[in-house]
């Protein structure tokens, strides 16, 4: 008798750590819909064939409403959503820019939400399955020169445990993905020195195993970052402050 195969949705899926993701899931043998704004990008993915392209805004509601529908017609079924998309502008960040934060929060914070939102009922409904979303260890603790992705981030993070209780009644996982440093097109951005970085496969291979195998609420890598900045979360502010300060001066 032959495996029932799997299905995922994944966002933010034309590069970086969504792209390796759908890869790594089609390699798993996963039925793979993949969205983004970049349908050039989503075409060359699709030339897998566990691979589907479904283009999308996820600041326009209704996109994500009809890309949501064909997924479903075409899949019949949906085990598990992993929400990706980012949105990072490091020579901005520097300022308290209320456009560009505005901007920010539309695509990582609300561009999220309107993922979710659009799954809701069908989960809730179906009272099985799993919702995934990528945040950040930015999350954890404010930083210098982070007006708009930090804050963006540690929104998503608050947002998603919320979504965990709220979920859970309805037999529905809800997990967080944490990443630290990761060489994607926003990392490239940075013109400083970023610890532990790692491949956007590396941070495939670990989502894999912490979305398909393992079952804990966060899934967060790589723990020589974490274990520095949950160390850090911990502290009391004037500690906290003191240190990030004084290392910045270094």
């Amino acid at each position: 008798m032959s495996k029932i195969q799997k299905k995922i949705w994944i966002t933010g899926a034309s590069s970086g750590i969504g792209k390796a993701l759908a890869e790594k899931f089609a390699k798993e043998n996963w039925k793979v819909a993949v969205s983004a704004r970049r349908e050039d990008l989503l075409k060359e993915l699709a030339q897998n064939e566990n691979i589907s392209s479904f283009p999308l805004d996820v600041t326009d509601e209704q996109k994500i409403k009809e890309a949501f529908s064909k997924i479903l017609n075409e899949f019949n079924d949906l085990d598990l959503c992993v929400f990706c998309t980012g949105a990072y502008e490091p020579k901005l960040e520097k300022e308290i820019n209320k456009e560009q934060i505005k901007k920010i929060m539309n695509i990582n914070f609300f561009g999220i939400l309107n993922c979710v939102k659009a799954v809701e009922d069908y989960f809730k409904n179906k009272k099985v399955g799993h919702i995934s979303i990528v945040s950040s260890v930015a999350a954890y603790r404010g930083l210098p020169n982070s007006t708009g992705y930090g804050p963006s981030k540690a929104a998503l993070t608050n947002f998603t445990e919320s979504l965990y209780f709220d979920f859970k009644k309805y037999n529905v996982r809800v997990s967080l993905v944490s990443p630290g440093f990761i060489k994607t097109p926003l990392t490239d951005k940075n013109t400083f020195p970023m610890p532990f970085i790692k491949s956007p496969e590396y941070a495939a291979n670990k989502m894999y195993k912490g979305l398909a195998i393992r079952s804990k609420f966060e899934i967060s890598f790589p723990i020589e970052l974490v274990a520095i900045i949950k160390v850090l979360r911990i502290l009391p502010y004037r500690i906290y402050l003191f240190l990030v300060d004084k290392f910045l001066k270094r």
